[in-house]
């Protein structure tokens, strides 16, 4: 299983996983462990044998998701209608290693891309309905969000402070006129819902597509139970036009929850923009894209359009 991934980002490489498997795990300490090509920023992964994942959190802010997702995950799994990732394995601190990690299983796919999906709306339609059993999943005794999930499921208001600093910081590089106006709205339109259970990070990512069709959902990190407001987002990060009305039309919610969504893609995509201004042209292109679809949903809605 060869990959041309970087090895050793936050001082995890494939020796160290090694190590640990050998000492907390030797019944798999002669599978072959190698990075995965596509990596995520908050955990490391790598793989193990042809059937499993080893992930690791790179940092303290993340070690919260790991007994989370041990914990429910499980529970949750029934209920969802495409594969999500299956414990096999808790590890402890070792080796150097600070931090709890997980042992899982390998789930088959390519991150999403609506350049190898054959029927986009029929994908949207996939992902709103993941999102609604998600949503229809008990959530008594859920992690009620908070820090462990960087605050999604809660109000956008807890980043107000960095919106504001954003909005003046890329003053000349986008309408913040318009920008603010979509921020207090969304600050506006508080929710009063019952909690559901949200992934919190509903991105292309964390979307596996085989054969051209959604297979699974992966990375529960931020999830928890609160305002579903926040796994709305992909409406404008990932489709557009007739994908876009399939997704909004499958998952319906009210008025106030897709104002208080394109807050959270608003932040997120200024918090991206500010990043990327000097160092991606591509991404900062994509970031500017994603800020403009927004801003013109908002106002499109704000006059009684669709």
């Amino acid at each position: 299983m060869p990959s041309t991934a970087p090895d050793g980002r936050a001082g995890i490489d494939a020796g160290l996983v090694r190590r640990l498997i050998a000492r907390q795990f030797p019944h798999w300490a002669d599978l072959p462990v190698s990075p995965v090509e596509r990596d995520g920023h908050d955990n490391r992964t790598y793989r193990l044998g042809e059937t499993m994942t080893v992930r690791l959190p790179t940092a303290a802010g993340y070690v919260p998701a790991v007994a989370k997702e041990n914990e429910w995950l499980p529970r949750l799994t029934p209920e969802l209608p495409v594969a999500v990732p299956s414990i096999l394995g808790t590890g402890i601190p070792g080796e150097g290693y600070p931090f709890p990690w997980s042992v899982r299983g390998w789930l088959p796919g390519e991150t999403a891309d609506l350049a190898g999906v054959d029927d986009t709306v029929r994908f949207a339609v996939a992902v709103g309905g993941f999102v609604l059993a998600l949503q229809s999943c008990d959530p008594t005794g859920g992690p009620a969000a908070g820090e462990h999930s960087f605050f999604r499921g809660a109000s956008p208001a807890h980043y107000d402070q960095e919106t504001r600093h954003l909005l003046s910081a890329l003053t000349g590089q986008i309408d913040v006129v318009r920008a603010a106006a979509v921020w207090e709205a969304a600050l506006a339109a508080e929710w009063r819902g019952s909690p559901v259970w949200f992934h919190g990070d509903i991105a292309v990512g964390n979307l596996l597509v085989v054969d051209g069709k959604l297979a699974a959902v992966i990375d529960f990190g931020t999830s928890g139970v609160g305002d579903p407001a926040c796994d709305l987002v992909i409406a404008w990060t990932l489709f557009s036009g007739s994908s876009r009305h399939a997704f909004r039309e499958t998952v319906g919610q009210d008025e106030g929850t897709w104002a208080r969504a394109r807050g959270w893609a608003l932040w997120k995509a200024m918090l991206l923009l500010a990043q990327h201004l000097d160092s991606d042209p591509a991404l900062t292109a994509d970031d500017h894209r994603v800020i403009t679809e927004v801003l013109d949903d908002h106002d499109r809605l704000s006059v009684g359009g669709c």
